[in-house]
């Protein structure tokens, strides 16, 4: 049987220089930038098609399918770099950060993903020192990338795998990173600019709490500010943030546990929650305002917001030849960051 494949005789991929380098074509055109049109330079306004970014992956190697996912060019592919400015997307991304500099740290990455990884948290540094917010994610950020460093310096034997050059950009990244958290210093608003959080009412500041989503910011904010303190010690609060978090059959049960038949009859629900936390966890879905999702006809990462080209818009009768076959219509599936990191070899 013949082994169907690209001629090996091909002229290979297109690419690119671009500031941080040379880039395939291919891996750009899916960060929504204007790829060029095939037809005379005249009707070039018309004929841009702008590309939401995703990324193919292959979830599953068989005997007619091999793949490999490369960490680098997923993240080119999902714009994860201009997407920290996206505060849907933003504690997604830092979240995947630490994830991937506590996992095995950078040195175990490949140059390109190093790359990468480096340039997002320096994104962030930027985001942190111009918006003046998630001050505590950046130095978590540069002290991980910190003691990373330490770590290689004291090793007796061998150096990080690569490029010493490149090594030592890396280090030097890291340096300005630092210095971009050290400098940062969260100012108060001036006299002229009114109203401040002190000025509002109890109705307006009660509001504010109940859209807090996690129970430390909760007790932080309870440390600042009397009223507020009095606010966060209100059965409500905790109810309301119970409520969100977990589902009415997990309420039940532990309401079980503690002898009490109905919700009406719970006196501390602060205990309750954190009961709750500790037997069921807090979902990955909650904490994020946007979430990767994988699209289960193209094995397509994508970001919900964007959409991106799937076989079903491209081929209107696919879906009714699934539906016809019995097969069911499979919905796009949110991927945590950790999940994320398991369809790469780090």
């Amino acid at each position: 049987m013949p082994f169907i494949s690209k001629d090996w005789r091909s002229p290979g991929e297109a690419w690119v220089k671009t500031e941080e380098g040379w880039e395939r074509l291919k891996v750009l055109e899916c960060g929504k930038r204007k790829r060029l049109p095939s037809t005379n330079d005249d009707n070039y306004d018309d004929n841009v098609e702008i590309i939401p970014p995703h990324c193919h992956i292959t979830i599953r190697c068989t005997r007619e399918i091999a793949g490999f996912n490369g960490l680098g060019d997923a993240v080119r592919r999902l714009d994860f770099r201009s997407s920290v400015r996206d505060r849907r997307r933003f504690h997604y991304i830092c979240t995947l950060l630490r994830l991937l500099v506590a996992h095995k740290g950078i040195a175990s990455l490949s140059g390109s993903a190093q790359k990468q990884l480096l340039q997002m948290v320096e994104e962030v540094a930027a985001h942190v020192s111009d918006s003046q917010q998630h001050l505590n994610v950046l130095r978590g950020l540069a002290l991980q990338l910190q003691h990373i460093v330490y770590q290689e310096n004291q090793k007796c034997w061998g150096k990080p795998l690569g490029s010493t050059n490149l090594w030592q950009e890396h280090v030097e990244t890291i340096k300005r990173i630092q210095r971009v958290a050290n400098q940062i210093e969260i100012k108060e608003p001036g006299p002229e600019i009114r109203p401040k959080l002190h000025d509002l009412p109890e109705e307006c500041v009660r509001e504010i709490i109940l859209r807090i989503a996690d129970h430390r910011d909760l007790e932080a904010s309870a440390d600042a500010w009397k009223i507020m303190a009095t606010l966060v010690s209100e059965q409500r609060i905790w109810r309301e943030l119970t409520r969100f978090h977990f589902n009415q059959k997990q309420i039940d049960s532990i309401l079980e546990l503690n002898k009490l038949k109905h919700m009406t009859e719970v006196k501390d629900w602060k205990k309750i929650y954190h009961q709750l936390r500790r037997t069921y966890g807090l979902s990955d879905d909650y904490q994020f305002a946007e979430i990767l999702s994988l699209c289960r006809y193209c094995c397509c990462l994508f970001w919900p917001s964007d959409g991106h080209p799937c076989i079903v818009d491209q081929s209107p009768d696919y879906k009714q030849r699934l539906e016809e076959a019995g097969g069911q219509l499979a919905l796009a599936q949110p991927v945590p960051p950790a999940q994320f990191l398991k369809f790469f070899s780090l």
